[in-house]
This record gives C-alpha cells, sequence and structure tokens, in this order.
C-alpha cells in the first residue's frame, strides 16, 4: 500500500506541485465548487497509477488543483464508498495521498440524510461527533467520538464563526456511518437516533480516522439532503440526494469560501 501511495503522491505533485494549502473531499453533488478555482489543473482519477474509480452518480473522479483567492485548493470531485467492494485502507486512499503531500488542513463534506425532526433537508450540519454503524467488529453499540483527535474545538468555532459571519443557519451534530448501499431502516433510524446520531450516511468517518492517526486537522460538514427512512413517510431516492445537493450550492459555497479565509489568516 506505502509503495502504491508513493507512486499516487508522485504522480499527483508533478502536475501540481502542491505541498501546502487546504485539501476538500467533495461529496454527492457538491463537485461544483471545484470549477471556480483559478489557475485549474484537472486530474482524472483514471490517470493515476493505480488509483481507484468512484462508480456512484454525483462523484465526478478527478482532482481540482487551483486557487481560491490566492489560497492552494486541492479538492477531490467524488470518493469511494465501502459498499462499492472497497476495503477501508482503498476507501481512505484519498486521506493517505492528502497528507502524504503535506497539505495543512482537510475539509470532508457529504450529503445525508436527517434522523433530527429539527434539522431539515436543505440545512447544511457540523459534524460534531461520530458513530461507527457498520458492525464491521461485531454487533455491540458503538461509541460515539466527540474529542480529539477527531474533533478541533478551535476548528468547530472557526466553522461556526464563518457560517454566523455569512447569515448561514448551521445545524450541528453526531454523524452516523452506516454501509449501505440500501437506505437504513427506519427501525435502525430508530436504533441510530437512540444512540445520539442526528445525520446518517455512507461514507466520511473513515476519513476523518484516518486523518486523525495522521494528526491532519479536519473539519466535516453535511449538506442534510432528505430525511432518513421512517421520519417522514416520504420515499428515499438517490435523484432527491442530488436534487436537495443542487439548491443548497449557493450557501454551501458561501460557506466553504468563508472557511478558506479563515484557515489562512
Amino acid at each position: 500500500m506505502m509503495n502504491s501511495i508513493d507512486n499516487m503522491t508522485e504522480y499527483v505533485f508533478d502536475k501540481t506541485q502542491v505541498n501546502k494549502g487546504t485539501a476538500i473531499i467533495l461529496g454527492s453533488g457538491l463537485g461544483d465548487f471545484a470549477d471556480q478555482l483559478d489557475n485549474a489543473v484537472t486530474i482524472p482519477y483514471k490517470d493515476i497509477p493505480g488509483y481507484p474509480k468512484p462508480t456512484v452518480e454525483g462523484h465526478a473522479g478527478e482532482f481540482i488543483y487551483g486557487f481560491y483567492n490566492g489560497y492552494p485548493i486541492l479538492a477531490a470531485k467524488g470518493r469511494f464508498h465501502y459498499y462499492e467492494g472497497y476495503d477501508f485502507n482503498t476507501v481512505t486512499i484519498p486521506v493517505r495521498l492528502i497528507n502524504k503531500l503535506g497539505l495543512d488542513h482537510l475539509i470532508i463534506t457529504n450529503a445525508a440524510g436527517s434522523t433530527n425532526p429539527k434539522n431539515l433537508p436543505g440545512n447544511l450540519m457540523l459534524v460534531t461527533g461520530h458513530l461507527d454503524c457498520t458492525f464491521r467488529h461485531g454487533w455491540e453499540q458503538p461509541p460515539v467520538y466527540t474529542k480529539p483527535p477527531y474533533y478541533s474545538e478551535s476548528l468547530l468555532n472557526l466553522v461556526r464563526k464563518s457560517a454566523k459571519k455569512n447569515e448561514i443557519e448551521l445545524k450541528e451534530g453526531v454523524y452516523s456511518w452506516t454501509q449501505g448501499p440500501a437506505y437504513e431502516t427506519p427501525a435502525e433510524v430508530d436504533l441510530f437516533r437512540s444512540w445520539g446520531a442526528d445525520a446518517v450516511g455512507m461514507s466520511t468517518v473513515p476519513e476523518i480516522i484516518t486523518a486523525a492517526e495522521f494528526g491532519l486537522p479536519v473539519i466535516t460538514l453535511s449538506t442534510l439532503t432528505n430525511f432518513a427512512a421512517g421520519i417522514t413517510n416520504q420515499p428515499l431516492t438517490h435523484q432527491e440526494v442530488i436534487e436537495t445537493a443542487d439548491l443548497v450550492k449557493p450557501k454551501f459555497k458561501q460557506l466553504l469560501e468563508s472557511l478558506i479565509e479563515e484557515l489562512n489568516r
């Protein structure tokens, strides 16, 4: 794995010369943010030696390196999921590569289902904790992680400050990672809620865990695109996820821009 990561890193560095700045992993339907970067260089995942390819709609499968107001940004348009048949190490390759390149911060984004009736679809949620509900290691109730090395109060406060400055309503809560690819049942959602989950999705937690292993400062933002199963009587579709993410793009983009400014002060 390390030789593969070294080769991938060397390829991306040769194309970009990036060795500092902010990395952003862009989730379902959120890839457009990368299109506004100045002096952009596009690197398709398929061109990177040994790099896997996403198979899910809304995940373009490319790195975009460029500048926002002079600040270097490496954006990953598309990620890999456990349910696509990839193992944990493969799912976290983007984070390993970002760390190897020497970037300063990682912003992880995703589209998630709200399990909290007070957090309506169309809102942004700052992730302040996580649960691993894949049951990969057994059927015991998973712990909720809300402290360092996964969550930094100073970084969380930067996001809150950015949201307040731009008058963006920002929800906060715990993200629950499920294996997928099927959406959760109402019974599962009730269980996760009882454990403290405010949102549910099929990604992100491996990336948070891996960033923490490397000491890479990480911020996680969820776009709440739908209510999870059982919260309402509406059926769940991936198309709803993409459509709601599209509607949220303006404030998502505004928050990211402000956050990048704050991280570089």
